[in-house]
């Protein structure tokens, strides 16, 4: 078939296991991704071979034992691609997540315990024969996400399939078929049996391959799933879901943009209290930097957010209150966090409600972008810090964050006084004010 086209490494792997005598059928993923028109480089392959028997076709150095027990093996090929390659299989029972299974198989068998019928199609390079036992292909042209078989039987066969059915109707506009969601729905309750790491995969395979994620969030939201997952956003409104859909994904242009997905992630979270935002992202396994990341955002737009959209709303703010705002937010922060709430605004205003422009928002970038390395901003700009006070004679203690604190207060009104001269001229009267001593290096003379 013309739009079944495996790469050369693939049909070369599967030449190789026709010679040794076993059919090799391309499976999967790839398989759906072609049929709908797209260039799929990822291709796994299904077989009669055992494991062992792969491994002794293509040499132990070039195949890895990824999951042998579920006669999973990876091979190279001669570019160091790894391809995997798994041999027919049955379940012979399940917890739920992680099935036993048994060799032995057909290539019926095989495709019936997959999950979709849009991911039960195989195709034989050598006879380019199609085997469909599920008329997955007319899914694909009715663009409908439809259990193999009993729906309730599949998903309670593998929890994580609920999730997948969200997320492939999703990025591919389907519907899902109206048994199959009823069996989502029932399957929310036992959700609970999917490892948090499962879990945070499927956010992200979703904030990063879903164009609209709003979409396959409401469902995990109808269907009772993000209440057993993420209890925090178990009320979220449609204006926080819309919001992620007015950030690109990390894919977006053509050149991976890793953070992206992190402002999408930030945007999800942006109404949940600051402090439930951090244990909820760890609970969730995702790394410290990623849940330091968000939480900075959404701790920012707890605290500033209505502030600047009023003031945005209002008029032009002036120059001591970008600089106020910018210092606020932070040097690290300051594009990712006006490109989250140009995008929450931009989901308010479609909602019909009241927000600040994108020609506001621009303005403010232009200007913030202007004052990020021109003016100072944050208490390390100051020109002078903590052995400067200890060399005026105040003792080392708390009272040092109070002066600086207060020194880039000043600046922020005023730049051209962030000098050595127009500072320390500040710090006795500060260091009064604090209840430290006077500095004699200062008040001697």
């Amino acid at each position: 078939m013309k739009e079944l086209r495996p790469t050369r490494s693939v049909l070369d792997i599967a030449r190789r296991l026709e010679s040794a005598g076993f059919e090799a059928w391309c499976v999967g993923g790839a398989i759906r991704d072609a049929l709908l028109g797209g260039h799929p480089l990822d291709w796994d392959l299904a077989t009669p071979a055992h494991p062992e028997q792969v491994r002794e076709i293509f040499g132990r150095k070039r195949t890895i034992p990824v999951g042998i027990e579920f006669g999973t093996v990876s091979v190279l090929d001669g570019a160091g691609i790894a391809h995997e390659i798994t041999t027919f299989r049955r379940d012979v029972k399940t917890d739920g997540r992680h099935a036993e299974v048994e060799f032995g198989a057909s290539l019926d068998d095989d495709l019936a315990r997959r999950d979709f019928t849009i991911n039960a199609i195989a195709y034989r390079p050598r006879t380019e024969e199609v085997r469909d036992p599920f008329d997955g292909r007319g899914d694909l042209e009715r663009r409908v996400v439809r259990a193999v078989g009993d729906a309730e039987q599949r998903m309670r066969e593998d929890r994580l399939r609920a999730l997948r059915a969200i997320r492939f109707a999703s990025r591919y506009h389907f519907e899902i078929e109206p048994s199959t969601f009823d069996a989502i729905r029932s399957s929310a309750p036992y959700l609970t049996r999917l490892s948090a790491e499962r879990v945070q995969q499927e956010i992200v395979k979703t904030m990063e391959q879903v164009e609209r994620p709003s979409v396959a969030f409401r469902l995990w939201r109808e269907t009772g799933a993000l209440a057993v997952l993420v209890p925090s956003l178990a009320t979220i409104d449609d204006v926080s879901l819309v919001t992620m859909d007015e950030l690109p994904r990390a894919s977006a242009g053509g050149r991976i943009q890793p953070q992206r997905t992190s402002n999408r992630l930030a945007a999800l979270f942006l109404d949940v209290p600051p402090g439930v935002v951090r244990p909820a992202l760890l609970a969730l396994r995702f790394s410290k930097h990623e849940t330091t990341w968000v939480a900075a955002l959404v701790e920012r737009w707890t605290s500033l957010g209505a502030e600047l959209s009023a003031a945005l709303s209002a008029r032009e703010p002036s120059d001591e209150e970008v600089r106020r705002w910018l210092s606020r937010i932070g040097r690290m922060y300051a594009g990712a966090f006006l490109r989250v709430v140009q995008a929450r605004w931009r989901a308010r205003r479609a909602a019909g409600e009241t927000a600040p422009t994108d020609a506001a928002v621009r303005s403010l970038h232009r200007r913030m972008r202007r004052s990020l390395y021109r003016d100072p901003i944050e208490v390390a700009d100051l020109q002078i810090g903590g052995d400067d006070l200890r060399r005026a004679g105040i003792a080392a203690g708390p009272i040092y964050a109070k002066i600086l604190h207060a020194l880039l207060d000043i600046v922020l009104a005023e730049p051209a006084r962030n000098t050595p001269e127009a500072l320390l001229a500040e710090v006795p009267r500060l260091a009064a004010a604090f209840g430290g001593d006077a500095p004699t290096a200062l008040t001697q003379g």
